[in-house]
């Protein structure tokens, strides 16, 4: 079977480790073209290195390729600001566009969620860090359950915390918070990002708690592995710390949460780690990591279903 090409725009942390992994990773995903606007970038002389089409023109730059009307996949890695315009050219030439960024233009994607939902949509958004690492714990247990409240804590290395994180804590809160509701499944959501000082570096971590309208506290524990194990697919380091914890709420108690069901509950507590790959970015940096690997499935699934329509 061919690969179908694909384009990154964007050579900063992201998108160089965007591009290691899918030349190294995908046997879908044949990499066309890898773009900036500063030619002394770091990720445009690898990219240069390793045979790959460059252009340091941004996306004018781009669409002037000679193998432009080939690439039927790009992945924005830039920022909200430029996706914008970005994704209404890419639309229009009809390519299918993977945002990285906060711009949040196209539906929420989580690949082990709901991939399948918006396979045709012309641009999908990748949510946040914390989103990809928690939603799909949100509807792991919504899936068994109604979920009053979910409110994830996401806690990163302050090193892999970039100026364009740093300038986007609301929207991050903002962004996972909705989308905890619109994919997680759950009935209200909240997000709380946690910029982690220490030294040495410690890994991302994320804190999941639901409260869910069920006394089986079996089937949630189940349905959680079961989607953890969906994500290690094409996240490694993607584990649980420990086991899944229960607290049994009581009607009296539920009365002062948010969300409380009024007949009680479940408070469900999942703690998870995630560790880089250590393709570009080091392995601490699993936040980042966890955004690069899921927008690759995300290519990748976008690729076999346009191979499948063609044959």
């Amino acid at each position: 079977m061919s690969k179908v090409k694909a384009a990154i725009i964007g050579t900063g942390n992201i998108g160089t480790d965007l591009m290691i992994k899918l030349m190294r990773n995908s046997d879908l995903l044949e990499l066309a073209a890898f773009v900036g606007i500063d030619p002394a970038s770091d990720g445009l002389k690898r990219a240069e290195k390793l045979g790959v089409p460059v252009t340091a023109e941004g996306i004018d730059g781009l669409r002037q390729m000679p193998g432009y009307g080939d690439i039927a996949v790009v992945f924005d890695a830039t920022s909200a600001k430029a996706h914008a315009r970005h994704s209404e050219l890419l639309t229009a030439d009809g390519k299918r566009v993977v945002d990285l960024t906060p711009a949040a233009i196209g539906p929420y994607v989580v690949p082990t969620v709901n991939i399948s939902t918006h396979l045709d949509a012309a641009n999908v958004n990748m949510v946040t860090c914390g989103g990809q690492a928690t939603i799909p714990i949100v509807a792991a247990v919504s899936r068994v359950a109604p979920v009053r409240y979910a409110e994830i804590v996401a806690s990163i290395s302050s090193r892999s915390a970039g100026p364009g994180t740093r300038a986007n804590i609301d929207e991050f809160t903002e962004t996972t918070s909705r989308a905890i509701c619109e994919v997680g499944g759950a009935e209200e959501g909240k997000a709380i990002i946690i910029l982690n000082p220490a030294e040495p570096p410690l890994v991302m971590r994320d804190t999941v708690y639901c409260l869910a309208q069920t006394d089986d506290a079996e089937a949630i524990r189940a349905s959680v592995e079961d989607m953890v194990e969906s994500v290690r697919a094409y996240v490694p380091g993607y584990r649980l710390k420990q086991e899944v914890q229960f607290e049994r709420i009581g009607p009296n108690a539920a009365a002062g949460l948010p969300g409380g069901p009024a007949e009680g509950g479940l408070k469900v507590s999942v703690f998870l780690e995630v560790e880089g790959a250590g393709h570009y970015l080091p392995k601490y940096a699993g936040n980042l990591d966890i955004m690069t690997s899921a927008a690759l499935a995300t290519g990748e699934q976008i690729a076999r279903t346009k191979e499948k329509a063609a044959q």
